[in-house]
């Protein structure tokens, strides 16, 4: 990369250079367990767009300075020049435990929420079988069904705030 002297430049050919790849993806790949219908992929856009948008945030506002506050730390340990090679290596590895907690921590919330939200809309699927087998009209089935999965993403959709700020609360607590 050629040397940058103004700053706005040197931040956009940062942001634009595919470096090294961070093992927390600031996108969330939701792949739901069940088929939705047509009419549902409107809902399943929603849960994912504001899913999207709060692992943004999270990345963003936290999983940022964990990792900023990884490469200082890895780089004092770095300049620690009566540490051997193995005693570096042992105290860099502790600069990147905190990350490894949290990027963990934010999988596992993320994965909670997939399940849950999975679980709820079989129930709907689940619903939707047992009227059409006691000869329900599909119509009148199929008009069920999407009123149950609307109801089950508005729902998880009023969970997402109280998710961040849990999320973001255990990720301030294990930094400090």
């Amino acid at each position: 990369m050629e040397k940058v002297t103004n700053a706005r430049a040197r931040e956009k050919a940062i942001l634009e250079d595919n470096g090294p790849e961070y093992e927390f993806s600031g996108e969330a790949d939701l792949n739901f367990q069940f088929c939705w219908h047509q009419t549902h992929l409107g809902a399943a856009i929603r849960v994912q767009e504001a899913v999207d948008a709060m692992v943004k945030n999270v990345e963003r506002e936290n999983i940022r300075k964990m990792q900023c506050l990884v490469f200082w730390c890895s780089a004092n340990c770095c300049e620690v020049s009566q540490a051997s090679m193995q005693q570096v290596h042992q105290c860099i590895e502790r600069c990147h435990a905190p990350l490894a907690q949290g990027q963990a921590l934010v999988t596992s919330e993320l994965e909670r929420f997939q399940d849950h939200l999975a679980r709820c809309t079989m129930h709907c699927n689940d619903k939707a079988k047992g009227s059409i087998d006691a000869g329900n009209e599909e119509l009148q089935v199929k008009r069920e069904l999407d009123s149950c999965v609307a109801k089950r993403v508005d729902d998880h959709l009023h969970l997402i705030p109280t998710m961040t700020k849990k999320m973001k609360e255990s990720l301030s607590s294990i930094r400090k």
